[in-house]
């Protein structure tokens, strides 16, 4: 099994999604998404950052460069569409991980695999789309 390159540790300083300003849904009967805004109005308690009022998306936010967009195995994940894509990933297999893209049938989804086991490339989806037999 692969190993992922040594790296510092995840840290995620906020999980909870950013809620738009009004968006509870027992206002407005529900017609405001939660999806974030940026509110603009120019008496807007949460644009103005009162206190006791929802904390807007910042830049400090923003994850350490080292760990973004790592798994939590310590992988980046690529997409693969065909079994050819693999060969871009033989001298980073340290660092990506393989995620084979949603429309790959399962004839094409076996050679991947096939091919990942032989070249020692971590697969995320292994498993999708496949029979228990053939698991």
């Amino acid at each position: 099994m692969v190993r992922p390159l040594p790296h510092p540790k995840i840290v995620k300083k906020r999980t909870a999604r950013f809620e738009r300003f009004q968006s509870d849904p027992s206002t407005h009967k529900g017609r405001v998404k939660p999806s974030w805004r940026k509110p603009h109005g120019i008496d807007c308690r949460v644009r103005r950052k009162f206190r006791g009022n929802r904390p807007m998306p910042e830049i400090g936010y923003g994850s350490n460069r080292k760990t973004k967009h790592l798994n939590q195995d310590g992988f980046r994940s690529f997409l693969i569409h065909n079994a050819g894509e693999l060969n871009l990933l033989l001298m980073h297999n340290r660092k990506y991980s393989a995620t084979i893209a949603h429309g790959v049938s399962a004839d094409k989804r076996k050679a991947i695999i096939r091919r990942a086991i032989i070249m020692d490339i971590k697969v995320n989806n292994r498993h999708a789309r496949l029979k228990s037999k053939e698991k």
